[in-house]
C-alpha cells in the first residue's frame, strides 16, 4: 500500500493497512509533514515526490498487480502526476480522496495530461465506500473497505439483508490480481 500525503487521513489509513497484512509506505515532498513519529504505523516513511517515488518503486520491481496507490494530498500539484502515472501501471487500486467537485477537475487534469478513457475509469475518485462517515479513521476504513470490496469482488451489501453464504470463494482472476502483497 503506497499512501501518498501527509496529513490525518493518511495516519488513518496506514493504521488500516498494517491489520490487513499490508506492507504500508508512506511518502509526500514536505520533510516538516513527513516524518515516522507522524506515521508510526507506517512500515516505511519516504520523503520525494510522490510521482518520483512511484516511479522508483516501478523500477525496482516493488511493485506489481497487488500494489495499491492512494493519493490523499489534495493538491493537485501532487495528485495529478502520480495518479498520471498511476493509472498507466497495472495495479489492484488506484484511488484520491476528495469532494465530486475536486474528483472531476481532477479527472480533467488527468485528460489533459493524456490519461486515456480505460485508465481514468479505473481511478477510484471519491475514494472509498459510502458508510456515512467524515472523520480520518472513517474515511480510512471506508477507503479499505473498498479496497477489499474489489479483492475479493464483494457487492458491499449488508449482510443482513442478503441470503447468501457469507463467505465465498472469489473469482480465481480476481484473487490471483489482487491477493495480499504490497498493497
Amino acid at each position: 500500500m503506497l499512501v501518498y500525503g501527509s496529513n490525518e487521513f493518511v495516519s488513518a489509513l496506514a493504521c488500516q493497512g498494517a491489520p490487513l497484512g499490508f506492507r504500508v509506505t508512506v511518502c509526500d515532498a514536505r520533510s516538516v509533514f513527513t516524518t515516522p513519529e507522524r506515521f508510526p504505523d507506517a512500515d516505511e516513511v519516504v520523503v520525494d515526490w510522490p510521482h518520483r517515488h512511484l516511479a522508483a518503486e516501478a523500477a525496482a520491481g516493488r511493485i506489481d498487480g497487488r500494489t495499491v496507490v492512494v493519493s490523499l494530498t489534495h493538491d493537485p500539484k501532487f495528485d495529478v502526476p502520480v495518479l498520471q502515472a498511476a493509472l498507466g501501471m497495472d495495479l489492484a487500486y488506484v484511488g484520491a480522496l476528495g469532494s465530486r467537485r475536486t474528483a472531476e477537475q481532477r479527472r480533467a487534469s488527468l485528460r489533459a495530461t493524456g490519461v486515456r478513457h480505460d485508465q481514468l475509469r479505473r481511478l477510484c475518485s471519491p475514494a472509498g465506500l459510502d458508510l456515512g462517515g467524515a472523520s480520518p479513521a472513517e474515511t480510512a476504513l471506508s477507503i479499505a473497505a473498498e479496497i477489499l470490496l474489489l479483492r475479493h469482488g464483494g457487492r458491499g451489501a449488508r449482510l443482513s439483508g442478503t441470503t447468501a453464504a457469507i463467505h465465498q470463494e472469489a473469482p480465481t482472476a480476481v484473487l490471483s490480481s489482487l491477493g495480499a502483497g504490497r498493497m
